[in-house]
């Protein structure tokens, strides 16, 4: 079976590193999703606007490998206890397809694109393939009563965010808040905690640079790529 991609979404990071593990937990982060020519007839979303959340199916398009692993580390499991590949959300899947829920903001015309639509709570790197899209449906999708497994685990663990005045106001109150949130979601890399690293989230053109110590987040620095 062959499948083609249906759009691409561009979004604000453009590395892997800082996008968050789930789609939904910076509602800050807007997408635009572009569809391929074959697919930029208006009849082809009509309608879409009648729902607030949409489903998109997409590619984890850096994460292609040959053959695959039955077992993966989550993160979430401190990157080292392992469990089943089907039993996670890990990139690193037989099939490399993802899955995420995002707010649909609205549409625009662009004169060369078609029609857009503008998402937020997007979790994919700038450019990365769409492969479909689908309603979000309450009353069939939500299931308030679902368990989460491991996924539950520290859930509400946030890091507490800091910065220098000067930096706050060189990024503006609405994009240090964006900073903010993907920062205190804890990008790190799950084993690796060393208070005296630094790290770099690469979001709308900018380096942003932070360290952590304890619960605690320090903004460093913040300059233009």
């Amino acid at each position: 079976m062959e499948i083609e991609a249906i759009a691409h979404i561009h979004t604000g990071f453009s590395e892997k590193f800082g996008i968050p593990r789930q789609s939904g937990l910076v509602e800050e982060t807007v997408g635009r999703i572009v569809f391929e020519p074959a697919y930029r007839h208006p009849d082809a979303v009509r309608g879409i606007e009648q729902y607030s959340h949409l489903w998109l199916l997409w590619d984890f398009s850096e994460n292609h490998r040959n053959g695959w692993n039955a077992t993966v580390t989550p993160p979430k499991l401190g990157g080292k206890e392992r469990v089943g590949v089907f039993a996670s959300r890990s990139p690193f899947r037989p099939n490399s397809i993802g899955l995420s829920c995002v707010r649909l903001i609205g549409t625009e015309k662009d004169e060369n694109d078609g029609t857009v639509l503008l998402v937020s709570g997007a979790d994919m790197l700038d450019g990365t393939p769409i492969y479909d899209i689908k309603p979000y449906l309450p009353y069939a999708d939500a299931h308030p009563d679902a368990k989460g497994g491991f996924g539950e685990e520290n859930k509400d663990r946030l890091l507490k965010v800091e910065a220098a005045d000067e930096i706050k106001e060189s990024l503006g109150p609405e994009m240090f808040e964006t900073v903010s949130r993907l920062i205190a979601l804890d990008p790190r890399t799950a084993f690796i905690h060393d208070e005296d690293r630094i790290w770099g989230i690469a979001y709308e053109g900018l380096n942003i640079r932070f360290s952590v110590s304890g619960d605690t987040a320090t903004v460093i620095s913040c300059e233009k790529l």
